[in-house]
């Protein structure tokens, strides 16, 4: 660990750690042993000897320091806290200035030039104290509001498809997002089936989640699977779960079964290796497998 790691309690443990071992030693082993304490505390040789003579333990002060960011300062950070919807010091502290800047330049604050140097000065530990005193009474943050639950969870069972279903067409169904870090706009998706006696996986890219596309997508998947649809095993998103696909399913797979996914379980959504290839050459035959590959 180096020095600059080390905090002052930790500095005067390394110290009392060694001071019986330095009052026991020889000159030169006194040496040796300086000068490794030296290196790993970053302090003064001259305070290292006087710290190992002394009790090494940290003495209380006589007289409190006058505070170095006062009236001027806390009002910025105050603004600054709020504006910026109270983020944590650690991500607030490398930002005070370009934000105190932004609100300067938009009109929402006034800087001086002594207040805008100290903005530059302030640590992560005195802007935590400082976020502290100004929030002890100001009002909780609201909580956002919970979304409501999708009424269509309800109309299908929650489970898992057992892996050693007997026959194909019981499909595990999911959209993947290529979307980058943010969800906003309209991107691609790729929408998955997968069957969990065969592994036969189809795939088709959807541009956006409305019904037209979702419909379109199934279409063109359902159009190359080569066994008919027993089960449908969506996810719990709502491109899924929603009144218009879920009625489009009723009537294209009368015959078929539909479940979900149980939340937060992720062993539940479509798997894309395949399981047994043995079980796809049973059920589509050797001379066809073969041909396709």
């Amino acid at each position: 660990m180096a020095a600059h790691d080390l905090d002052i309690d930790a500095r005067y443990q390394v110290l009392k750690s060694k001071q019986s071992a330095y009052r026991k030693a020889s000159k030169a082993e006194k040496g040796r042993i300086l000068d490794t304490l030296e290196e790993v505390t970053g302090l003064d040789r001259k305070a290292i000897t006087r710290h190992l003579g002394d009790s090494c333990a940290r003495q209380p002060r006589s007289r409190e320091r006058g505070r170095t960011y006062g009236a001027d300062v806390a009002p910025v950070v105050e603004r600054l806290d709020e504006a910026y919807d109270r983020p944590c010091a650690e991500r607030l502290q490398p930002n005070l200035l370009p934000y105190a800047q932004k609100l300067v330049l938009h009109g929402h604050l006034t800087l001086q030039p002594p207040t805008e140097a100290l903005l530059k000065t302030i640590s992560i530990s005195t802007l935590q104290r400082m976020q502290r005193r100004l929030r002890r009474n100001s009002p909780p943050r609201p909580k956002a509001p919970r979304a409501s639950p999708n009424p269509h969870r309800t109309r299908l069972p929650a489970r898992r498809i057992p892996g050693d279903v007997g026959e194909p067409g019981h499909l595990e169904v999911d959209l993947v997002h290529h979307c980058g870090p943010s969800t906003k706009g309209e991107y691609v998706h790729t929408l998955h089936l997968v069957d969990v006696t065969t592994g036969w996986s189809e795939s088709v890219g959807v541009l956006g989640r409305s019904f037209v596309v979702m419909r379109d997508g199934f279409q063109r998947c359902e159009a190359r699977l080569p066994f008919p649809v027993l089960e449908l095993h969506p996810d719990n998103g709502a491109e899924f779960l929603n009144h218009h696909l879920l009625r489009y399913w009723g009537e294209r797979f009368p015959d078929a079964e539909l479940s979900r996914s149980r939340v937060y379980q992720k062993d539940d959504n479509p798997f894309v290796e395949h399981r047994n290839g043995d079980l796809i050459r049973r059920w589509l035959g050797h001379d066809r497998l073969d041909s396709a590959a």
